[in-house]
């Protein structure tokens, strides 16, 4: 239950708080509650992932890209202000499929043990997922480039003057 808090309370504060330090701060709090339910689950090595690659990594790197950029300590303003209704008709309709697969799922199968062979993952997601993988690293690195493009300001620009 306090797992599920950190999730949800996390990701409403990275969304919601004005203060980006704070929304990444709150990202990493989302991660590690995250990690927390992957282990409670039985997923050790998924949870291990969790925290090694985005609450260790991904975090350190927005946050390398915040502080590059200056932008610490803007208040950014609030650019989807306009699009709250339409975003909360999507999050409801979002909520009601995500109750109803929870409300038509036969749950008894999800008690049996499954035995995962490391070796047989390992070969699959580096020989037969190692393409959407790489096309996962370089949306992350777009959306760096945008993030950096978006918070820079444009009087400290040289091409702005």
């Amino acid at each position: 239950m306090v797992l599920a808090i950190g999730v949800l309370g996390g990701g409403l504060a990275v969304v919601t708080l004005r203060n980006i330090i704070h929304s990444a701060v709150a990202m990493m709090v989302c991660f590690g509650s995250l990690a927390g339910m992957y282990a409670l689950l039985g997923a050790p090595i998924v949870a291990a992932a969790q925290v090694l690659i985005y609450l260790g990594a991904i975090s350190v790197l927005i946050l390398f890209a915040i502080m590059l950029t200056q932008a610490g300590d803007a208040n950014l303003p609030e650019p989807f202000h306009r699009q709250g209704p339409i975003a909360a008709i999507v999050s409801a309709i979002a909520a009601g499929l995500v109750i109803w697969a929870a409300l038509a799922t036969d749950w008894g199968l999800a008690v049996q043990t499954v035995a995962v062979n490391l070796e047989a993952l390992a070969t699959a997601l580096f020989d037969q997922y190692a393409l959407p993988f790489e096309i996962i690293s370089l949306l992350l690195l777009a959306a760096i480039i945008g993030a950096i493009f978006l918070a820079r300001r444009p009087e400290e620009d040289e091409r702005a003057n």
